[in-house]
C-alpha cells in the first residue's frame, strides 16, 4: 500500500484541525505528519491517530520530506510557501483563495471535475465552501438539462470567519443578553441576534468578493462561462454549517420529482424533502457529516424552466478539509498524485 508523508500548515485553525479529523476517520494512508502554524503555535500539541504531536513553526526546508501539503493558511503565507512546497516535490491542495482562478491550478470537487486533477503542476485549488456545496447538487442536474442561470443567497456560519468568531458570538450573544452593550471586532456589525449581508469585501461594482468567488468558481468548476451567476452572501449566529437558497433556470424544465430522483442518486448528496412534517436540511444537522443535503425542491412559480432548492453543509468538512482529502485520495486513485517513495507496507 502507497503512503504519504503529510504536512498540515495551518493545523491550528477550524479548518486545519477538521484536515487532522478527516485524515483520521478516513484512514487515510499517512507514513508520517507534520503539523504547521505561526510561530505563535509552535511548540503547542494535537493528537493525530491518539499519538502526541507537535506543532512547528511553517519554513521551507521541512516541506522536503512531504508528499502532500494540505494549506490552510492565509493567501501570503501561501504564495510564498507553497511554490517552495511544490521545488521540494511535494503536492498542495490550497485551501486559500490564493490560486482559485489561475488558469494554470485546476480547482477541483471530485464530484464534479475530477479528471481535471490530471493537468495539476504541483498545486491544486479547493474551492470556497459556499461553492462546494453549491456545484455538488448542480451537477447532477446540469447534466440532465443544462443551466442557464443561477439565483443564490447564503446562509453562511460564523466559523467561515475562525476561531475568534465562534467566540465573538458566544459573548455578544451573553452580554447582549444580560443588557450590556457590546463592540464588534471580528465584523462590521453585532452578529449576536442579527445577520449581515457583508461577507469578504466589496468590490466597485457592489458585490462583495465572497460573491464574485461563487460565479467565477462555479464557472470554472462547471466548464462554462455560459451560467449567467448572480450571488448575496449573508453571514448569520450560526455556529457551523452554510446554507444556500437557489434559484436555477434549466434549457429545459425539470420537474421536482426528476431533480429528487437525480440528486438521490449522485454522490456526496443526500435528500432532505418532505414538507408535510417540516422536513428539511438545517445546518445544526448538517455539522460533521459529509453530505450535502437539499430539500425543499419545488418549481419556481416566476419561470416555467425553473427550480428552487435549499442546500445545506458543513463548511468545514465538505466544504474545507474532506474536499481537499478527496482530491487526493481520487489523484491517487486514479495515478495522478504519489508518494516520493511508493511505500509498500
Amino acid at each position: 500500500m502507497e503512503t504519504f508523508n503529510v504536512a498540515i500548515v495551518g493545523a491550528t485553525g477550524l479548518v486545519g484541525q477538521e484536515f487532522v479529523k478527516v485524515l483520521e476517520q478516513r484512514n487515510f494512508p499517512v507514513a508520517s505528519i507534520r503539523l504547521l502554524a505561526s510561530e505563535r503555535s509552535s511548540g503547542t500539541y494535537l493528537f493525530f491517530n491518539h499519538h502526541k504531536i507537535e506543532v512547528e513553526k511553517a519554513t521551507p526546508k521541512i516541506f522536503r520530506d512531504i508528499d502532500i501539503a494540505f494549506f490552510s493558511e492565509g493567501v501570503d503565507i501561501t504564495r510564498r510557501l507553497s511554490p517552495l512546497a511544490t521545488e521540494a516535490g511535494a503536492v498542495v491542495i490550497d485551501n486559500s483563495a490564493a490560486f482559485t482562478m489561475e488558469s494554470s491550478v485546476p480547482l477541483v470537487v471530485p464530484e464534479v471535475n475530477p479528471e481535471d486533477i490530471r493537468w495539476h503542476e504541483g498545486i491544486i485549488a479547493n474551492p470556497n465552501c459556499s461553492t462546494i456545496q453549491l456545484v455538488v447538487a448542480l451537477y447532477p442536474l446540469h447534466k440532465i438539462s443544462p443551466i442557464k442561470r443561477v439565483v443564490v443567497s447564503t446562509y453562511q456560519a460564523v466559523s467561515g470567519s475562525g476561531a475568534v468568531a465562534l467566540k465573538e458570538l458566544t459573548n455578544q450573544a451573553q452580554l447582549i443578553l444580560e443588557g450590556h452593550r457590546i463592540c464588534p471586532h471580528v465584523y462590521s456589525h453585532q452578529i449576536a441576534f442579527n445577520v449581515l449581508p457583508e461577507i469578504d469585501v466589496f468590490l466597485d461594482d457592489g458585490y462583495t468578493r465572497e460573491e464574485r468567488k461563487i460565479v467565477e468558481e462555479t464557472q470554472k468548476i462547471m466548464h462554462t462561462e455560459d451560467i449567467a451567476i448572480s450571488a448575496t452572501c449573508v453571514r448569520v449566529p450560526v455556529y457551523f454549517g452554510h446554507s444556500e437558497a437557489v434559484n436555477v433556470e434549466f434549457t429545459s424544465p425539470i420537474t421536482p420529482e426528476e431533480a429528487r430522483k437525480s440528486l438521490a442518486q449522485a454522490p456526496g448528496v443526500k435528500i432532505l424533502d418532505d414538507p408535510n412534517v417540516s422536513f428539511y436540511p438545517q445546518p445544526w444537522a448538517a455539522s460533521g457529516s459529509d453530505h450535502i443535503f437539499v430539500g425543499r425542491i419545488r418549481k419556481d412559480i416566476s419561470h416555467p424552466n425553473g427550480l428552487v432548492m435549499w442546500i445545506v453543509a458543513d463548511n468545514l468538512r465538505k466544504g474545507g478539509a474532506l474536499n481537499a482529502v478527496q482530491i487526493v485520495e481520487e489523484g491517487v486513485r486514479k495515478g495522478w498524485i504519489s508518494s516520493k517513495r511508493r511505500s509498500v507496507v
